[in-house]
């Protein structure tokens, strides 16, 4: 069975409604990146952190997978291929497609942890409160990959990108990092796809780019492959 990996950043959730920081000069959803997305920022005022991850998760159940989630599931399904999707979107919108494997680089925001214990992970169904503590007496956080911490997730994502018989790059800078990294491990002759509006002027050689919207490109470039 051919393996087709995904790599998924914000511009496909953001067609859904998501908003993300890099469109708004820094600023996420009005607030400073290094104060709701970093483990400082929760230090200084774990209120703001959870109640800023409290609206984003309920923004996020607001929202429905768009034609770009819709067209990898039903890849998956009706093309004979094994999909494997590496997103560093932290809401479930592949999931809630139909994707069957999904790996969260950043973590997940229906999920939480305690600030002692960053291996033992549990359903968030609603909001988390400063005074909430999990099964050993810490405080709850959500399970979210910030600035400055660990990506615990890269190995096994290279693994994946290293088996890969083709390789789909959406809504993520090839500029930008854990993305940029992984492709170095996709095998020589592993055919790159790139689904960006704003395509590079000084491309990378070896990558097909497809200068189109996620809901737009990716069905694209899945007929293409099937």
């Amino acid at each position: 069975m051919k393996h087709l990996v995904v790599l998924t950043g914000a511009g496909v959730s953001a067609e859904s409604g998501i908003r993300t920081f890099r469109d708004t000069n820094g600023l996420w959803e009005d607030h400073r990146v290094e104060d709701v997305a970093s483990p400082e920022g929760f230090a200084r005022d774990p209120a703001l952190v959870l109640d800023f991850y409290n609206q984003r998760r309920a923004q996020a159940r607001g929202v429905q997978p768009n034609a770009a989630h819709l067209a990898l599931a039903g890849f998956e399904e009706e093309a004979g291929w094994r999909v494997s999707i590496i997103t560093q979107n932290v809401d479930d919108l592949h999931e809630r497609a139909g994707s069957s494997d999904v790996l969260h680089l950043h973590g997940m925001l229906n999920q939480m942890r305690t600030v002692a214990d960053e291996n033992t992970v549990y359903d968030c169904p609603g909001d988390i409160r400063v005074g909430d503590l999990g099964p050993d007496g810490a405080q709850l956080r959500p399970h979210i990959v910030w600035f400055g911490e660990l990506v615990p997730a890269i190995e096994e994502a290279a693994r994946l990108v290293a088996a890969a018989d083709a390789v789909l790059v959406v809504g993520t800078s090839l500029q930008v990092y854990p993305a940029a990294g992984l492709l170095h491990h996709a095998p020589a002759r592993c055919p790159i796809y790139v689904v960006d509006p704003h395509q590079p002027e000084a491309g990378r050689r070896g990558v097909r780019y497809v200068a189109a919207p996620a809901s737009v490109g990716v069905p694209q470039v899945l007929r293409e492959l099937a």
